[in-house]
Formats: structure tokens, sequence, C-alpha cells
């Protein structure tokens, strides 16, 4: 007797589908799986044997043969054994077989039959979508979570016997009641807690506006991690299919998701090594970098992250993708996160500070710079110098200051406009070049050689000015948008030009 069943594995963050395909045969009792699967899914026949004896489904004395096809693709995961145990009671004829052409199952199963919470369900509810599949079995404890993919009927069970009712016409299963995770557009400490910095807060204005990656160069105090976690607050809502896929990525990695949906910010310690980052391992999981996907990632103390971990993200801020490559498989994941790195003008972080002095040497601080290389600091938008603040500058200021919600208007704002210019990341370095006015290109291209900007330094700054002129509102990008875009290019200078850090100190 065979029976077939449908149900997915997850790989980096998206799910590719299985069959699991059972045959009865003559022979000594036996329980056989074949199609590569991985320790999880070997022991899932364990789980299963006990989960169906104990839910009153007994296995008739023959050889079981399981197949997980397609056979090229290694099966990892728990979530299969809903599938296994629902094809094996169709092959016994305990299940109506009527529902299971069109019906992913998702879950796993404990000793007594009870079903669990699994890895990936999203992703899998978005496979079984592009597969023409009508509906889904689910565990109660995320049919919430499932009611975010619109298009396919999902029902929630408890154990193996209500799935069992449901698919035989004798039980009817819960559907999602749209109580799910709420998306929310901020979740962040508020922009106004912030005093001064005034150019660090308008640098980060254009960061939010432009989705540019922002790198801050100051002492410590001087509030780079402050501005760096209030900058989530200033991002737009996340549309409901950006939510989706920052729930589809919070699935796959198996975290917990929240009852509400904002965008993500990630802070990773120093330590943490290139795989971490970008993600990889056995199986594929998703790294920082697409775990931020669509947020904020935070890089502080840039200087101090392994130069392999630093060097990876280069093609990452230009693609958007990352792409693990193996001997069995190619994963690729979205990652375009909004990358914002900090770090001291020298390893002690008081070089140019007038009130301490720095003791680092000058090939101390050559070196401490150098960890960061050309490359990686071309591919930041904003150079972004912060001044200690001085206290006595913030006893005659004005607690007040504009909250984020006004500077989240303003950048919501300024979006719209660079959408209907079509002023995108994506865009050719020449075509950002001819749609800027004649006197803004002519300053564009006579500062930039002037500085020596390489072409990605000069396509970069062409954006920035583009936004710029969006959040003050102008039809047209004016000189003075050039030359504030300009002035945030704070490394790309030659050394003719002038120093390429706040050092005040000879060189």
């Amino acid at each position: 007797m065979l029976a077939r069943t449908r149900a997915a594995c997850v790989q980096g963050v998206e799910a590719r589908p299985v069959d699991v395909e059972v045959h009865l045969a003559n022979g000594l009792p036996g329980f056989e799986i074949v199609g590569l699967p991985e320790t999880a899914v070997r022991e899932s026949r364990v789980r299963v044997r006990a989960a169906l004896a104990n839910s009153g489904y007994q296995l008739p004395p023959r050889r079981v043969v399981l197949n997980l096809a397609p056979a090229e693709l290694k099966k990892r995961g728990s979530s299969l054994d809903l599938a296994i145990a629902i094809a094996l009671l169709a092959a016994c004829r305990s299940c109506a077989p009527n529902r299971l052409e069109e019906t992913l199952l998702f879950g796993e199963l404990s000793l007594s039959g009870d079903l669990r919470a699994a890895r990936g369900l999203v992703p899998q509810l978005r496979s079984a979508l592009s597969r023409g599949l009508r509906s889904a079995i689910v565990p109660m404890e995320q049919l919430e979570q499932a009611g975010l993919v619109e298009g396919i009927d999902v029902r929630g069970a408890h154990d193996l016997g209500a799935v069992v009712a449901f698919l035989n016409g004798e039980l009817e299963l819960p559907v999602p009641t749209g109580r799910g995770p709420r998306v929310l557009s901020n979740g962040a400490r508020c922009l106004a807690e912030v005093q001064g910095q005034d150019a660090a807060k308008r640098a980060l204005e254009i960061a939010a506006a432009g989705s540019h990656h922002l790198l801050l160069v100051g002492p410590p105090g001087a509030g780079k991690t402050m501005l760096a976690r209030r900058l989530p607050g200033i991002l737009p809502a996340p549309s409901r299919s950006e939510a989706l896929d920052l729930v589809a990525i919070t699935s796959a990695a198996g975290l917990r998701l929240e009852t509400t949906i904002r965008r993500p910010f990630r802070a990773p310690h120093h330590t943490a090594s290139a795989v971490a980052l970008v993600g990889g391992g056995d199986p594929v999981r998703p790294g920082e970098v697409t775990l931020a996907h669509g947020g904020v990632l935070f890089l502080d103390e840039l200087p101090e992250f392994a130069r392999a971990a630093i060097e990876a993200f280069r093609t990452i801020m230009e693609s958007g993708r990352v792409v693990i490559s193996r001997a069995r498989e190619r994963v690729e994941m979205p990652a375009r996160p909004l990358v914002v790195a900090a770090m001291n003008p020298c390893p002690c972080g008081f070089d140019g500070e007038p009130t301490r002095m720095c003791r680092c040497t000058p090939s101390r601080v050559e070196r401490y710079r150098g960890r960061v290389s050309g490359p990686i600091l071309d591919r930041f938008d904003l150079h972004v110098a912060l001044p200690k603040v001085a206290l006595r500058e913030l006893e005659g200021r004005p607690c007040a200051s504009e909250t984020s919600d006004v500077v989240r208007a303003r950048v919501e704002h300024a979006r719209g406009i660079l959408e209907e210019r079509g002023a995108s990341i994506d865009r050719p370095v020449g075509e950002l070049l001819r749609s800027l006015p004649t006197d803004a290109r002519e300053l564009m291209i006579r500062a930039s050689e002037a500085l020596g900007l390489s072409m990605r330094g000069l396509g970069r700054a062409s954006r920035v000015a583009h936004t710029i002129a969006a959040l003050d509102g102008c039809g047209r990008v004016s000189p003075d948008h050039v030359a504030e875009a300009l002035s945030y290019r704070l490394f790309d200078r030659r050394d003719d030009a002038g120093s390429g850090a706040t050092s005040q100190k000879g060189r």
C-alpha cells in the first residue's frame, strides 16, 4: 500500500518542498527511512512510533519503507514528524487520503502524540502557496503566527488524534483569529532624549531617509551607541509584505516571535565570527546581517571585529544578498539592513580631544585605523565625526527637541519623493550624475577630483545629495545639497586635501 503527504524543510530562510512517501511491503517487520535524512529526521521514526501507539493506533507487522523526496535534498528538522505519521496512517487505511494532496502537514510529535512547535513555519507556508497547496495543519501554539500568511486555509491542532479526525471529516479544527503579531512603527527610545550632537542627528535622518550606511567616529561617551539605538524609531513602519519577510526570517532562525513586529535592531559583539555575522553552519542558518534585514545592524567598535568578519560585508553591502555555497547546496538569504558602525579616532579614543591628551603614537593610530580596509570604508555613504559634548553647553540648551515621530514623518515624505524620482540604490553612477542639474553636477565632479573619491564614493555621494534634497523638500538638487553630501565623505579625502580623520595631531 502506498501513501503520500506534503511537507517541507528549511534551507537558510526559504523552504524546499518535500513529499513523504510510505510503502508497506511484505517481509520482516521494520522501519526504514531513505532520502538523505539527517539525525533529527532519522530519530523521527522512534517519536512517530511512540506517538501512534499512545494515540491508539497500531502499525501492521510489515516492512515500512519511507521515502523523502526529492532524494538529493538533505532533510533536516523535526517538522516532518506529523507528515510521516499521517502518511503511515494513510497507508494503513486509518486516515482518509482525500485532503492529503493539497494539505501541508507541519509539526513535531511528542511521545504522547501532542503536536509541538517547530522551526520554519512561515517559510513553509509560503512554499506551500507557491506549490498550489490550499490548506495546512500546524501546531495550535503557532496558529496565530500562521495567520500572517494569506491565501491558505490554516488549521491548528493540539495532537495527532485531532489531525486524523479532521482529515476523516469527524472534527473541525480552529482557524486563526486574526489576533496575530501587530506591526508597529516605533519600538526604540525617542530621539528627543539625545541632547546636543545636532550634526549627527541630521546624518541619522539622512541615513534613514535614503537607507544610507553610516559610520560614526568619536571619543568614548560622545553618544555613538545612543544615536544608533534610536535609528529604528525614525524608520517607517514595515509594510505587510516586509513584515512577513521579517517573520519568515525569525521563524527560519528558530527565534521566538514577539507579539509585535517592528524593524529589527541587531548589535553583535565584536568577538562574533564571520559565520555568526554572515550566516552558515550545518544546517545553514541566517547570520546577524540577515536577522537585521529591513532594520538596523549596529557594529560597535568596528576595528575590533576580526578582519575576515568585516571583509565578509563587502559584497553584502552592495548586493543586499548573502550567498552560502557548500559542496551539496547553495543557499541565498536576504541581507539589506541599514549598517551603522562606530569607532574611536584612535586606540585610546582621545585623538583630537582638546581636554584629554592622546598618548597614542602616529604609527599606532595608523595601525588601528588600518584594521578597517579602504573598500569597507568606501561602502559607508556617511562618515560622521562626533565631538564630545561639553556639559556646560547642555546647561543653557532647552531640553525639548524633535521627537522620533516628527523626524519619521519627514523621513517617510522624503522616501516618497525619492521613489518618484527613481533615485534608488541600484542606479548606475552615470545615471545619478546625469540626473543632477548642471551646476550641482559640475561641483560634484570638481570636488570628487580634488578629494580623490572613487567611482563608488562618487555614486554614494550623489545618492546622498538626492536624499538631502528630498528631505529639504526641494524639486532639484542644488550645489548646497552636493556640498553637504561631500562633507560626509570624511575618510575619502586625499592626504594633500585634508586629513581623513578627526585628529588635530601632526602626522
